[in-house]
């Protein structure tokens, strides 16, 4: 029996996927193992594993040396071309390639020159699988060239003059890094003044008399030859205009170097780029970086904003001081309009720079090997992009495909090969090559065409060991060719397993859940392909677990005495644990004091560094368990020590030295109550603003009894003072006599400055304002200053008092402004406060998103992707976008009921988003608006998609009606959900006996279209549970059970009701009745009189004689016992048993059920054992209708159970 999968795990077979290989886990179809021993007859295409870049710099001192390496079945050998034709390697004794691989080793160390082998290389390696091929390798000697020779004239310069040093270093290969330094090869200081340009050159903005230096040195390092190059030293002078004369400025006239006029303060100007406009192109991936520096006195300072956006955050970097702005990771996203501003005080200017972000190809699905087996089906595909879009082209075994030789089962269709009913002679490797005007891409991808038996690749007889309750995993790798399937046998006679206790994972592997002792055995893996069948064998050992069944317990004790802590462990006994003892996690420490004996650790002579957390480790070498406890070390009980007090307050306040902002206070101390006073705490009382309010103002030591103090203008100052000693703080002093200090100009500002608009056309600043004790004066006002962040604007102001907002009107909508809130009084301005940055009001969005697309990625998920809007249609901060959803509905029903729509919202930045619980085969329209804070934009344009089909839910109803003697009738309701086109219904039923055991189980279907079915030729008086479900083309849906009873043959019921309706058993009960009367009489008459007798024995033996047990040889009723006894209870009672005063029975006392004859309710047993369920188990479903009594049991009930 194969081995079905549990659901969410994938189960295999060969006619439903392409050929899938493994080997342990499963193995990707890009590899057949090359196991000499298990698979060294299977064949593989070439590979290539390893090769050089495609720009290949050399260092012409070195060998050159051109990597190849690939991997195939047989090993491939290897070929080279050179510049496009054969490169013979046999005929250059200089070239030698590396045995079992297709690396060149050229040998010019000895002899020969580097640029002799210049060129472009390709690899090809070949076996009777195919060929694949290497990139175009372009190898290129490295080079460091001399500065040519010329003569520098030094230069002078008036202080404050820019100035350009060219470097112009010598191409080389690598190109050059340029570094300045002087003859002592210190790097010279760089600034927001004098830096380094991404050109070499040296640029200041303005210079100064400290740059005059005679050893300006440009050096040009090369770092694939470790050489540097240096140029001749400049000479810089920097003089006041009064020592400028005319041989200097004709010397100066001679040079390359040029510099502005003599230095006056002046606006920036930008020394690089030129002019006010210019363009930049980059490669997608590559790092953008962009340059812009200012001459200018004072020294301009740079700026960077991007016209149409903002600058990417995480992607963002600022180097030289500003000047270079970097971006990496660059995408085509991040093409526009970048602008640089330089600004000092005198002026700004501005230059914006025209990126555009080209790419490179660059992958998007890169062909996969392929391996099928004959007769299969499959595909390669190759997708890359690159701005321009590259051109896409195949070769096969190194040819273009348009010239090799052709295959009827190949078919080429722009970027995809297709391959249909597939053979051997159909191995082939095909390269794919993606290329524009920037670069390429080139792909290796084989189709390998094998046909071979399954093989098993796990050890045959593994032993595997776990403990119960824990999953066991029985490997199985296996492989073949069709892919084979799977299937698990437990056993020596092969018995099946059961797929609802284990689960068959992809690689092959068996696992159980959970193990239990019975899982022991020996376990059997079958592998089968059309091609042959193999099988493996692995037994299992189950391990009881590892327990502590005595662990350690919390201990207080107290110092010097002895503690113990107890461990017992229990274990399997084929295991072998190992305790251990561990202290705060770590080891015990290294001490005679502890010792460890089998199941108790002891520590003697408690220290107070014994306390902390002890545990107890058991391990095996299957699981480990621990148990802690924590040990407290306490003091021994202390002698009674005498009884101290808080100190008394000070008393005696006097304030002395009176200043402006200080005061000095001095008091005397009260008594400490025999407990050293440790400190003093002074606190103050603002009456002015704050009376009755006391706040802290210093602490002292106890020794002192003077305090000099710090003041705030404008206070009406009292002081109290409190002692504290080790037992706690004395009640505070009486207050001082009042001290008002003067008033001065704030000293701080408000804070919590904000700017937000409420409206699209306002601006609300608002701030904390400042409490009187920070007022420092009378008159406290505030000045509040804005202006546009982005503009030349200067700064507009207003002054008000007794307020914390302000409300700018007629501003533009959603505009960042520079904001600042400025306290003063009466008797100044506090000082100049620090601007913070605010927005204008927001707007509700303009755009719509725009090219919504919808994938419906199964039955109740949908995934939405939408284009962004652009953020100056925002016009407010982007909170996201929200997506409306709703099911559509016709004409009729819309009338009836309101559309109900559902809404989405995606945090941030987001272009797409998933729509989950969407209802299966149903109509659905949404549309998507971006949000900001104000609200939401307009609409997308509705777009409409249909979920497929799903399984449906349960019918709505089943009934059992018209019960005969040999017939039932079903009558349902379809589903409330029948998520698609309903196929078919299945009813699946069984017959319940007496004792509650299910017969075998009939399927029938019946059409879609049918909502009753009469089931004939049943039983008569039996039971019957019935399963009913509903399918669509998707599958079947959620069951609905019920259960029903044949009516009874009226005949044999009316001869069972006639025996008890004979004289002669009327005539026998009618004795019975006398003789218990007469019993009773005889009984009553004795114990009036104080008799014993047998009746009365019972009850004095027995005080509740409902209770109690009668003797089994009395032969009338049997033994008796709640559902709390032990398993003996559980016996049936005999014949003639009387039911318990609870009037419940249980299973086992009659094969009469109380439901079975009762009024149907679902009961359940409650924890106690009383009775509260239904007796033959709880069902789905009550029967809408049945021939149930709620009458206790009859006799003829009771014969009629016995079927």
């Amino acid at each position: 029996m194969q081995l079905k999968i549990m659901p969410k795990k994938k189960h295999f077979s060969a006619g439903r996927v392409p050929l899938i290989l493994f080997l342990c886990q499963m193995i990707s179809a890009l590899d057949v193992p090359l196991d000499s021993k298990l698979l060294g007859d299977l064949v593989q295409p070439p590979t290539i594993t390893q090769q050089s870049p495609k720009d290949y710099i050399i260092d012409p001192r070195e060998n050159i040396v051109i990597q190849c390496e690939a991997k195939g079945k047989p090993p491939p050998s290897f070929s080279w071309t050179r510049n496009g034709t054969h490169f013979d390697i046999d005929k250059d004794p200089l070239v030698t390639m590396k045995p079992g691989s297709g690396t060149l080793i050229i040998n010019i160390m000895s002899e020969g020159k580097a640029e002799t082998y210049e060129g472009v290389y390709q690899c090809t390696a070949r076996n009777e699988r195919g060929a694949a091929i290497s990139n175009n390798i372009v190898v290129r000697p490295s080079r460091s060239p001399l500065w040519t020779k010329e003569r520098l004239e030094p230069i002078t310069l008036h202080n404050g003059q820019s100035l350009v040093l060219p470097c112009r270093p010598p191409i080389g290969l690598p190109p050059a890094i340029i570094f300045w330094m002087d003859n002592s090869f210190q790097r010279l200081p760089q600034s927001e003044r004098v830096s380094q340009g991404l050109n070499g050159d040296l640029y200041f903005s303005n210079v100064l008399p400290e740059d005059t230096r005679e050893d300006y040195i440009c050096y040009a390092r090369f770092n694939h030859t470790q050489t540097i190059q240096q140029k001749q030293p400049i000479s810089l002078k920097v003089i006041s205009v009064d020592e400028l004369n005319d041989t200097i400025a004709a010397n100066l006239s001679d040079t390359e170097f040029y510099g502005a006029k003599p230095g006056k303060e002046r606006p920036p100007t930008f020394l690089t780029p030129q002019g006010t406009e210019s363009r930049k192109e980059e490669l997608r991936g590559n790092v953008l970086s962009l340059e812009c520096i200012a001459e200018g006195l004072p020294t301009p300072i740079i700026y960077w904003i991007k016209e149409d956006g903002t600058l990417p955050v995480n992607r963002t970097f600022y180097q030289n001081f500003k000047k270079t702005l970097q971006i990496t990771q660059v995408s085509e996203a991040d093409s526009g309009n970048y602008q640089c501003i330089a600004k000092n005080t005198l002026g700004a200017v501005h230059h914006t720079i025209s990126v555009t972000v080209k790419a490179a190809p660059y992958w998007i699905s890169a062909p996969q090997n392929l391996v099928l087996s004959p007769g299969e089906n499959g595909t390669l595909i190759c997708r890359a992009n690159g701005n321009p879009k590259p051109r896409i082209g195949w070769l096969t075994n190194g040819v273009p495909v348009e010239i090799a030789p052709d295959d009827p089962s190949r078919k080429i269709d722009g970027d995809t090969i297709i391959f249909s009913n597939v053979q051997e002679r159909s191995s082939a490797v095909y390269q794919c090559n993606a290329s524009n005007e920037y670069g390429y891409l080139l792909a290796n991808a084989f189709v390998n065409v094998l046909a071979e038996p399954p093989r098993i690749l796990t050890s045959a007889n593994i032993l595997y060991q776990v403990i119960a309750n824990r999953p066991a995993l029985l490997d199985c790798a296996f492989f073949g060719s069709p892919l084979p399937t799977i299937e698990w046998f437990k056993g020596t006679k092969g018995s099946a397993l059961h797929e609802d206790i284990y689960v068959l994972h992809d690689n092959g592997t068996l696992e159980i859940p959970v193990a239990q002792k019975d899982s022991t055995g020996t376990y059997t893996c079958v592998a089968r392909n059309k091609l042959g069948m193999a099988k493996n064998e692995v037994h299992l050992e189950i391990k009881d677990p590892t327990r502590i069944i005595k662990q350690p317990e919390y201990a207080v004790v107290q110092r010097g005495s002895k503690v113990s802590f107890e461990c017992k462990v229990k274990h399997d006994d084929t295991l072998i644990p190992t305790i251990m003892w561990l202290k705060d996690n770590g080891e015990l420490p290294n001490d005679e004091r502890f010792s460890i004996g089998k199941d108790h650790l002891v520590v003697t002579d408690v220290s107070d560094d014994d306390g902390g957390m002890y545990t107890c480790a058991a391990n095996t070498t299957l699981d480990s368990v621990s148990a802690s406890a924590v040990l407290r070390v306490v003091a021994p009980t202390p002698t009674p020590a005498p009884i101290y007090d808080v100190p008394n307050p000070p008393f005696d306040l006097e304030l002395t030295n009176q200043l402006d902002k200080g005061v000095q206070l001095t008091w005397t101390p009260g008594d400490d109550n025999n407990s050293p006073i440790t400190k003093f705490i002074i606190e103050y009382e603002d009456a002015m603003h704050e009376a009755g309010i006391w706040h802290h103002q210093a602490e002292v030591s106890g020794t002192q009894t003077t305090a000099q103090l710090t003041l705030s203008p404008y206070v009406n100052y009292s002081f109290r003072v409190m002692a504290e000693n080790s037992i706690g703080r004395s009640v505070p002093s009486e207050a001082s006599e009042q001290y008002l200090t003067k008033a001065a100009e704030p000293d701080q500002n408000p804070t919590a400055v904000e700017g937000l608009g409420t409206e699209p056309d306002n601006l609300v600043i608002t701030w904390k304002p400042l409490n009187g004790f920070e007022s420092n004066g009378p008159g406290l006002q505030y000045k509040v200053s804005w202006r546009q962040k982005d503009g030349d604007d200067e700064w507009t102001s207003v002054v008000v008092a007794n307020v914390s907002k302000y409300i700018v009107s007629g501003t533009p909508t959603f505009v960042p402004y520079l904001i600042k809130v400025q306290a003063l009084n009466d008797v100044g301005f506090a000082p100049e406060p620090a601007a913070v940055m605010g927005h204008s009001g927001e707007d509700l969005p303009m755009v719509a998103p725009g090219n919504v697309r919808v994938n419906v990625v199964n039955s109740t998920l949908a995934e939405v992707h939408w284009d962004p809007v652009p953020l100056k249609s925002v016009r407010g901060h982007l909170q996201g976008y929200r997506i409306y959803y709703w099911k559509a509905q016709s004409s009729s029903k819309r009338n009836r009921r309101h559309i109900e729509k559902k809404i989405l919202t995606f945090q941030g930045n987001k272009t797409h988003g998933m729509l989950p619980g969407l209802q299966p085969y149903s109509h659905y329209v949404l549309n998507v608006r971006v949000v900001n804070g104000k609200g939401e934009g307009p609409a997308s344009t509705d777009r409409g998609f249909h979920t497929p089909e799903g399984v449906p839910s349960a019918p709505s109803s089943l009934k059992i009606v018209n019960p005969t003697l040999d017939s039932l009738t079903l009558e349902w309701d379809p589903p409330s959900h029948p998520n698609g086109v309903l196929t078919e219904y299945t009813l699946r039923y069984q017959p319940i006996n007496s004792t509650h055991e299910l017969g075998p189980l009939v399927d029938l279907k019946i059409p879609a279209n049918k909502t009753r079915w009469t089931l004939n030729h049943l039983n008569f008086s039996t039971r019957y549970k019935f399963y009913f479900y509903a399918q669509t083309s998707v599958g079947s849906g959620s069951q609905i059970t019920e259960e029903a009873i044949t009516t009874v043959d009226e005949a044999m019921a009316s001869r069972q009701v006639d025996i008890a309706t004979q004289g002669w058993f009327i005539g026998l009960m009618c004795a019975v009745a006398l003789l218990i009367l007469i019993l009773l009489i005889v009984c009553f008459i004795r114990r009036n009189k104080g008799g014993k007798y047998p009746v009365k024995e019972k009850e004095d033996a027995h005080a509740d004689p409902e209770i109690q047990p009668m003797k089994e040889d009395d032969g009338t009723f049997g033994e008796y016992r709640s559902f709390e006894s032990d398993a003996e209870d559980h016996k049936p009672l005999k014949k003639g048993s009387r039911t318990p005063s609870d009037r419940t029975v249980k299973k086992e006392d009659s094969d009469d059920s109380l439901v079975d004859y009762g009024e149907g309710v679902n009961g359940q047993f409650n924890e106690d054992g009383s009775f509260i369920g239904q007796y033959s188990g709880k069902k789905e479903k009550e029967p809408a209708e049945g021939n149930e009594s709620s009458e206790a049991p009859s006799p003829v009930n009771a014969m009629n159970s016995f079927v």
